[in-house]
Formats: C-alpha cells, sequence, structure tokens
C-alpha cells in the first residue's frame, strides 16, 4: 500500500509522513512487515494472507495531525572537501560560478533536514541546499565511490555508507560512521535529525567498515569445495528495517525456499542456499538430510542422481554436487537444522552490496565452512512432493502484472509494456531484471523525479525508457516511475528467468492476484 500525501520536497508534509508510518507501527496491527516513510510518502508492506485490510484503513482514518512525531537530534559530520575526496567540487563551482571555497560555505553554511534514509543501508536524504548549489546527477554514474563520499544531487545532499555504484556529485567526504547493524539505532542518522556539515582539513580515514560476522563453532557444518557461479545464504528476508535504507534481501523464488525446508522439516524462516545456474560442490563434515528445490541443476550425491524436492541423507564426508543445468536459474539447498550463520538484524539473508548478513556478507568461496544447526526440526519430514516443473513454462515467459503507483501518469509507457515483448540482458542481478524491448518504453529524460518507495516486482522505467524488474536486493527508495507490479505469486517465476529468456506481461486484477497468492500457499500447505 503506497500512501501519497504531496508531491513536493517540504518539511512539513515530511513530518506528516513520519508521524503516519509511527502511528501504523504503533497499531501493531498483524501481518504487517514494513513501514517506510519517505519525502512525502508512506509505503506499507503488509502479508496479504494475514492482514486485514480493515484494520489497517481504520488506522489510517486516525491520522495523526501534521507536526506529530519525534524530535530531531543535531548530529554534526566532519568533512573534508575537495581534491582526492572531493573530485566533483570544482566542477560544481563553475556551474555555480563561484570559487571552491564559495562553494564549501555554502554546503557547510546551512543546517539539512533528514526527509528519509533510502538507497542503501544508513543512506540519508538531506536537504535543502542553497540553490546555487543545486546540480543535476552525473549522465554517466560512477562505478565506485568511496564510502563516506559526500554527494549532492537536484536540491539533496547526502553520505554514502558504503563503497557503490552511484551518480550524485562528490565534494568532499567524511570518516564517519554511517551504518553500524551492531548498533542501537543502526544508522547514525534518523529521519527528522538536523544534520551539519563541519569542515575539517583531514578525515581520519575511510568511514570504518563492518567487521563480519562471526562463525558459530561445532562439529555440524559443510565445507565450500567448489563455490559455483554465485550461491549465498538467504531466508525470507529482513523485514522491518526498509526505514534505515536496508533492503529486505531473502530468496528470490521463496516458494522453493520454503518447500526445501519443508521437506528437511525446518520452519519457512531457517537459512537455505541459494544456488544460480552453475551450483556448488559441497562437503558434508557430519551425516545430513539435505533436500534441493527449484531449477534443475542436476544435483547428484557421490554421483548417485539427486531428483529436485527430493531430501536424502548424506553421510558424513559425502560430496553434494552440481551438473549441466537444464531448466530455471535458480536452485535451494536446505540441511536439517539450517545453515547457523549469525542473524544480523534479526534475518540471516545475505545483501552482497552492503556487506550484511549470511556468510561474512557475501557470495560463498572455496574453502568456506558453514555452520550447520542442531537436527531435530519444528516440522515432520517429507521423502517427496510432486511439484510442478520449475523454470520457464512457455517462450515468452508470461507474468502478470497490476499498475502499479506511477501508472496514471505514464499510460503510454504501460501500454507498450502490455503490448511488447522483451528480453532478459546479462546485466541482470538478485536487485532486478534489466529487460530489453524493440522500442523504449518512453522517449526523454524523466528528470530528477522525487525518490519514494519501491517494491518487489515492480516495473521501474529508466530515463532511457528501458524496463527493469525489481527483486529482492532492490534499493529501498528510488526516483523512477514504476509503471506497473508483477503479482506475488509470479515473482516465483521471475525468479527463474535467465538471460536471453523471453518475457511478456499481461494485466490481471487484484482478485486474479489474491487467488493465485492463495493458491500456492495452499500448495504449501499441502506438504505440510
Amino acid at each position: 500500500m503506497l500512501l501519497r500525501l504531496g508531491s513536493v520536497i517540504d518539511r512539513a508534509v515530511n513530518a506528516r509522513a513520519m508521524a503516519l508510518a509511527e502511528s501504523i507501527r504503533s497499531a501493531n496491527v498483524p501481518g504487517v512487515r514494513d513501514v517506510v516513510p519517505t519525502f512525502c510518502a508512506v509505503a506499507v508492506h503488509f502479508d496479504p494472507t494475514t492482514t486485514r485490510l480493515e484494520a489497517l484503513w481504520s488506522t489510517l482514518a486516525a491520522e495523526p495531525p501534521a507536526g506529530a512525531g519525534r524530535m530531531g537530534r543535531l548530529i554534526e559530520i566532519p568533512a573534508c572537501y575537495g581534491g582526492e575526496y572531493g573530485p566533483d567540487l570544482a566542477d560544481v563551482a563553475r556551474a555555480a560560478g563561484v570559487s571552491e571555497r564559495e562553494v564549501v560555505s555554502l554546503h557547510a553554511g546551512r543546517d539539512y533536514h533528514a526527509f528519509m534514509l533510502g538507497f542503501m543501508p544508513g543512506f540519508p536524504y538531506l536537504g535543502v541546499l542553497d540553490p546555487r548549489l543545486q546540480t543535476p546527477r552525473l549522465e554517466t554514474p560512477r562505478v565506485r565511490v568511496a564510502a563516506g563520499s559526500i554527494g549532492i544531487a537536484a536540491r539533496q545532499t547526502g553520505v554514502y555508507p558504503f563503497e557503490a555504484p552511484g551518480g550524485w556529485r562528490i565534494v568532499g567526504r567524511t570518516g564517519v560512521t554511517l551504518f553500524d547493524p551492531g548498533a542501537t539505532p543502526p544508522a547514525l542518522v534518523a529521519p527528522g535529525d538536523c544534520v551539519r556539515f563541519v569542515p575539517v582539513d583531514a578525515v581520519a580515514g575511510p568511514a570504518a567498515a563492518m567487521p563480519p560476522a562471526a562463525a558459530s563453532e561445532g562439529h555440524r557444518a559443510v565445507t565450500v569445495l567448489d563455490a559455483g557461479l554465485f550461491s549465498t545464504v538467504q531466508d525470507l528476508g529482513r523485514w522491518g528495517w526498509q526505514a534505515q535504507g536496508v533492503p529486505v534481501s531473502g530468496a528470490l523464488d521463496w516458494f522453493s525456499h520454503r518447500l526445501a525446508n519443508r521437506l528437511v522439516g525446518n520452519t519457512d524462516q531457517a537459512a537455505t542456499l541459494e544456488i544460480t545456474i552453475t551450483g556448488p560442490t559441497l562437503r558434508m563434515e557430519s551425516d545430513a538430510i539435505v533436500a534441493t528445490c527449484g531449477a534443475d541443476l542436476a544435483g547428484t550425491v557421490d554421483g548417485a542422481r539427486l531428483a529436485p524436492a527430493t531430501r536424502t541423507r548424506i553421510r558424513a564426508g559425502g560430496v553434494l554436487r552440481f551438473g549441466r543445468r537444464t531448466r530455471g536459474a535458480r536452485s535451494y539447498i536446505a540441511v536439517e537444522g539450517g545453515f547457523d550463520v549469525p542473524p544480523v538484524l534479526g534475518s540471516r539473508a545475505t545483501h552482497v552490496p552492503s556487506h550484511l548478513g549470511g556468510w561474512r556478507g557475501r557470495a560463498l568461496r572455496e574453502g568456506d565452512r558453514l555452520p550447520v544447526g542442531r537436527s531435530g526440526g519444528a516440522l515432520p519430514r517429507l521423502d517427496r512432493v510432486s511439484v510442478r516443473p520449475f523454470g520457464v513454462d512457455a517462450e515468452p515467459a508470461r507474468l502478470r502484472i497490476l499498475p502499479g503507483p506511477d501508472a496514471r501518469a505514464h499510460e503510454d509507457a504501460l501500454s507498450r509494456l502490455v503490448d511488447g515483448r522483451f528480453t532478459v540482458t546479462p546485466e541482470s542481478s538478485r536487485m532486478g531484471l534489466r529487460l530489453s524491448g524493440a522500442a523504449p518504453l518512453t522517449s526523454g529524460s524523466h528528470g530528477d523525479a522525487i525518490s519514494g518507495p519501491t517494491f518487489a516486482g515492480a516495473i521501474q522505467v529508466s530515463g532511457a525508457g528501458d524496463p527493469m524488474l525489481l527483486l529482492s536486493d532492490r534499493q529501498t527508495t528510488g526516483g523512477y516511475p514504476q509503471i506497473a507490479v508483477v503479482i506475488s505469486a509470479d515473482l516465483l517465476r521471475a525468479a527463474q528467468l535467465l538471460p536471453g529468456d523471453r518475457v511478456a506481461f499481461a494485466l490481471c486484477t487484484h482478485a486474479d492476484a489474491a487467488a493465485a497468492l492463495l493458491a500456492e500457499e495452499s500448495r504449501l500447505l499441502a506438504v505440510q
């Protein structure tokens, strides 16, 4: 659910959004997973199989008065401007018609309101810049922006908590840590805070990197002999932290993840390995009960074929391997007891871009030794279940959509999306599937739009007119229009698409979307 309260960057509107978000959180409506205030909107993420919409509506009817909410703090951030730390300072000065020293004086000469966090964990959107410093984003984003970099874009300024790609103009750097998952709260800046930059001659060093999570000790473990193409620890996601810019992450194909766990007797939330296209080679260091579900990547145990959606006992020293992919893109490996990596912010899911969760915040590597939880699952184990084949069922793959939050303003783009045929490009990742079509969905740039909440399954349209289907690792906020949203049930099919696969979209009703989701849930209930 998206609640739009305005269409401008305004402190009064933003205060209303934050107060409304706090009111919804305080209501404790069952099934509400996340409440995310942004510049002038509030996103409510909820489980439609649990949440009663009437309860949400009654909460919204009691909207708090404007101005209600927390009192912000004053946070001072030391900033070293220019030189290697601020490569765009000179360009900003030329565009403004002032000296570099004046740019520093103008940037550090006012206090900034923290409107929201987004883009990455702990990234504060601060405003409003002096009009003379308002500069558009870079036409071509940098591949690497150093942690602690201070950037400006349009009317905003902000600080990169981690090294990442980015298109903001970089004018300086700080050594302050913006996000620490071990702190309470993990983000240094909260929405509503006041931020002041204090010029300094040098920074103490780059922003501190988060320490890798320590592995738990124990004799039950799985050793990685070969990591495969891209293998990560995942669960059902890191809900409750999007307001601090933390992506949900979690298994892209939530059905296969849950089914694999149920086969070995785990709860749905237990951590599995999500493996992509080319699977890993794993050695069991103790007796283990294992199941794989999802894409058929030709799994074998000590040379014997392991059929998908089947559990098997592997003796200590036994080796699980994968061969040539025959169907789909992603499979899930569950082991009885789950992969016992330390939870980070309540989840074991891996978000590689911010080095968060999973096994040391990264994809697996040869030599990793993953701890396994104690045996004895919460659910009865099953030998085998009958499931539909995983992967692309037809050419092109057909994904059902609902109109997105920006559909009315981009009706032509939505029509072209439904009428078109698209190909998944190699630039796709867990953040989203990049798609190419015969022609752009829109013509011309969308400009520096106000950033708002993003949603799993949303189809964004870039400035070049190309669609991107957002997935679990998506940024929590974005400025591109979201013209459509793939329904939850069909995200399972999107997770199994490969570069080169063809995709078509078909509009459906909310009733169709609900029925499709309930059908998937019913299939899971049948295997309990």
